[in-house]
C-alpha cells in the first residue's frame, strides 16, 4: 500500500515536471530554433575567414547590446518607460555612431578606444573556429534565461592569447566590483535622507534633462569600453565600407532593442528598488559613467562593465535595507538585498566559468600556460 502511494506520489512529481519542461519549450519553441539555426551556421561557416569574421561579429553584435542593455540603457529604458520607444533609440543611436566615429578617426581605424591593442588581444585571430562563433549564442542563451553574464568574459577571452591577458581582465573587473559596490554603500548613506524626504511625488521638470545628458555620458564611457568585445571579430583598422557596416549594423540593431523596451534582460534592473523614478535612475547612471571614465583612464585592459554594474547595484540594495527605520522591516529588506547580490554573482560567476572553458578549449596557448601554472612544465 506505501509503495503504491509512493509510486503514484513520484509519477505526479514526475508528471507535473514534464509538464513544466514541455510548457517552457513550448512557450520558447521560437527561440530554441534561431538558437539551433545559429549553431548550425556557425558550424558551416567557420572554416570561410572572410564570412565567418561577418557572422561572429553580427552575432556578437546583437547578443553583446542585448545583454549588456541593462548596464547602460536599463535604467534609462525603465525611467522613461512611457515614451515612444523611437526617441529613445535615435537618441542612444545617434550617441553611439558619434562615439565609435571618434575613436575611428582618431585611433586609425579602431573603433574599440585602443582596448584591443592591449597584450593578448592586439592580433586578429588567422582562423575562426566554431567556438569563436558560437560565443556570443551562448550568451543569447543566457540573456534569455535573464542572466546579468560579462561579455567581455565570454566572448573577448576566447580570443585571449595567453593567459595572463584573461587574468588582467579579471583582477580588473574584480577592482571594479568592489570599487562600485564600496560606492554605492557610501554614496547612498549620504543622500539617504535626500532620497526620503525630497524624492517624493511627481520629479521637477527639469530632471528629464539631466537625466538624458547623464545617461548619454553613460552610454558613451560604456561604449569606449565595451566596443572591444565586439570588434575583436574584425580586423584591428577598419576600412570606410567596414566602418560603415559595423556601425551601421549595431544601429539598426539597438533599434530593435529599444522596440522589445529591453527584451527580457531588462527585468534585472526593474526589480530593483525605486529604479524606475527618473532621479533614482539618474543618480546610478551618474555613479556608474564616473566609475568607468576612472577605469578608462587607468589602463587599456578591458574589463567587464557588467561585475561593476551588479556590484553598484547590490551596494545600492544593501544600504537601502540598512536604512529602514524599523527592525523587521530591515531585516526582511537585508536578506531580500542579500539574495539579490547573491544571485546575481552567481549569475556573473556562472558566465565566467563558462568563457574560461571555451577560452581553454580553443586556444592552446592558454591551456599550455594553464597546466604549467597548476602542474609545472
Amino acid at each position: 500500500m506505501a509503495k503504491n502511494i509512493n509510486d503514484r506520489i513520484t509519477q505526479g512529481k514526475l508528471t507535473k515536471r514534464t509538464y513544466r519542461i514541455f510548457d517552457l519549450v513550448k512557450g520558447e519553441k521560437n527561440f530554441l530554433i534561431l538558437i539551433a539555426a545559429l549553431f548550425m551556421l556557425c558550424a558551416v561557416v567557420s572554416p570561410f575567414y572572410e564570412v565567418a569574421m561577418w557572422v561572429g561579429f553580427a552575432i556578437a553584435g546583437y547578443s553583446a547590446i542585448a545583454n549588456d542593455s541593462i548596464q547602460t540603457i536599463g535604467t534609462f529604458i525603465a525611467s522613461n518607460s512611457e515614451k515612444k520607444w523611437w526617441y529613445l533609440w535615435l537618441f542612444m543611436g545617434l550617441i553611439f555612431v558619434g562615439t565609435v566615429t571618434y575613436s575611428w578617426v582618431v585611433y586609425d581605424g579602431d573603433v574599440s578606444y585602443l582596448r584591443l591593442s592591449a597584450k593578448g588581444f592586439n592580433e586578429q585571430p588567422a582562423d575562426f573556429t566554431f567556438l569563436h562563433l558560437a560565443a556570443p549564442v551562448f550568451l543569447l542563451i543566457l540573456t534569455r534565461l535573464r542572466m546579468p553574464v560579462s561579455t567581455t568574459f565570454l566572448i573577448l577571452s576566447t580570443f585571449a592569447t595567453t593567459s595572463d591577458a584573461i587574468l588582467g581582465v579579471l583582477e580588473k573587473s574584480i577592482v571594479g566590483y568592489i570599487l562600485a559596490f564600496i560606492a554605492a554603500i557610501v554614496v547612498w548613506f549620504g543622500i539617504n535622507s535626500l532620497v526620503k524626504y525630497r524624492f517624493k511625488g511627481k520629479p521637477a521638470g527639469w530632471w528629464l534633462p539631466v537625466q538624458w545628458a547623464t545617461s548619454g555620458l553613460l552610454w558613451f564611457t560604456w561604449l569606449a569600453q565595451d566596443m572591444a568585445n565586439i570588434a575583436v571579430y574584425l580586423p584591428r583598422e577598419l576600412s570606410t565600407g567596414q566602418f560603415i557596416a559595423f556601425a551601421g549594423y549595431i544601429f539598426f540593431g539597438l533599434g530593435i532593442l529599444f522596440y522589445l523596451k529591453g527584451d527580457k534582460i531588462q527585468s534585472v534592473v526593474s526589480e530593483k528598488a525605486g529604479i524606475t523614478d527618473i532621479r533614482a535612475a539618474t543618480i546610478v547612471d551618474f555613479i556608474y559613467a564616473i566609475l568607468l571614465l576612472y577605469f578608462k583612464g587607468v589602463s587599456t585592459i578591458p574589463m567587464s562593465t557588467t561585475w561593476v554594474f551588479i556590484g553598484l547595484l547590490g551596494g545600492r540594495e544593501l544600504a537601502i535595507s540598512w536604512t529602514k527605520r524599523r527592525n523587521k522591516k530591515k531585516i526582511k529588506n537585508t536578506k531580500r538585498a542579500l539574495r539579490m547580490i547573491g544571485r546575481d554573482l552567481l549569475f556573473a560567476l556562472i558566465g565566467l566559468l563558462v568563457s574560461v572553458i571555451l577560452a581553454l578549449a580553443i586556444n592552446m596557448q592558454v591551456r599550455s600556460d594553464v597546466f604549467e601554472t597548476l602542474f609545472g612544465e
